[in-house]
């Protein structure tokens, strides 16, 4: 049996996330105090009792987010949880995958992705913006529409998530007729997310820029545990080539559909997601039904997936 992990990126947040685990796993809150010390604010408290608006700043919503997969990968190998041969993470649990592998610091990791959420927020100012969600197109109709909808806008297909589920990013305007156009293509539904933030886009190039420049002063480590990659899924060693790969990734496509195939494809049957919720499993669910995917995020989850791995 070979094992992968892969992490959630924002999306999977929601206030009160992880309290069951942390009421009987002390390490939970002990990660949230180590990233709370880095940050300057107690953000434990934000993730307990909100509020959701906060939560759901992007500059707040990415170490949450990054904290909780460290906390839960934590849990798991504290309990006997066995190391996986690979790991990958959406989006921003790229960074919580190379946390989790050695690669960065969790002290750096959760400042680097607070800065990385202010980047992307000031990169295109709110209202400009957005992402829609489009359900039941081909990839290559969905990325015609994108072309055709444009309109000398920025409009570009950015999450390839399951096969019929590709996220669109871009300005308001283009997000708007592209939602229009996918419908009159034939999509079962293609409706406008609640992001504030039109990431994996070009709009992100200002942010792209910033964060290359705050990804210098960081220091990076061989990964103990390859990392799959957003942008080209491969995993990387020197640490020059994981800061272009997430240089890179901030305006590039999510390509979570080949990530999940290239680990079935190399023999990974079985997939632990690490953080709250289950948005992954129901994905790779989609994308290759012989690796099952055990959503790890509370203590019956956890029992459940040790059981299923064998602890060592």
């Amino acid at each position: 049996m070979a094992l992968a992990f892969v992490f959630p990126g924002q999306g999977s947040q929601s206030v009160g996330m992880l309290n069951a685990l942390a009421a009987e796993y002390p390490l939970v809150k002990e990660t949230f105090a180590e990233a709370s010390q880095a940050l300057g604010y107690d953000l434990w408290s934000v993730v307990e009792q909100g509020p959701e608006d906060r939560l759901n700043q992007t500059q707040v919503t990415q170490p949450a987010m990054l904290a909780a997969g460290v906390a839960v990968w934590r849990v798991w190998r504290a309990n006997g949880g066995p190391a996986p041969v690979c790991m990958a993470g959406h989006s921003l649990g790229e960074y919580t995958a190379l946390t989790g592998a050695g690669a960065l610091s969790f002290s750096d990791a959760v400042k680097l992705v607070a800065d990385r959420g202010r980047f992307m927020q000031e990169a295109v100012p709110a209202g400009q913006g957005g992402m829609a969600a489009i359900l039941g197109l081909e990839d290559d109709v969905v990325r015609r529409v994108c072309r055709e909808a444009a309109q000398g806008e920025v409009l570009e297909a950015v999450n390839f998530n399951s096969p019929g589920q590709v996220v669109i990013a871009g300005s308001a305007t283009a997000i708007a007729r592209g939602v229009e156009a996918a419908k009159a293509a034939g999509a079962k539904r293609a409706l406008p997310l609640p992001v504030s933030v039109p990431s994996h886009c070009k709009l992100m190039r200002p942010a792209a820029e910033r964060l290359s420049a705050r990804l210098r002063e960081v220091r990076i480590e061989t990964p103990k545990i390859p990392v799959l990659h957003n942008v080209h899924v491969q995993a990387e060693t020197g640490p020059d080539a994981i800061r272009e790969a997430l240089v890179r990734q901030i305006e590039s496509p999510v390509r979570w559909v080949e990530t999940i195939q290239k680990m079935a494809a190399e023999g990974v049957d079985r997939i632990v997601e690490c953080g709250p919720g289950k948005v992954l499993a129901g994905l790779n669910k989609r994308i290759d039904k012989r690796a099952e995917t055990l959503a790890v995020y509370d203590p019956v989850t956890l029992a459940a997936a040790l059981a299923a791995v064998g602890q060592k």
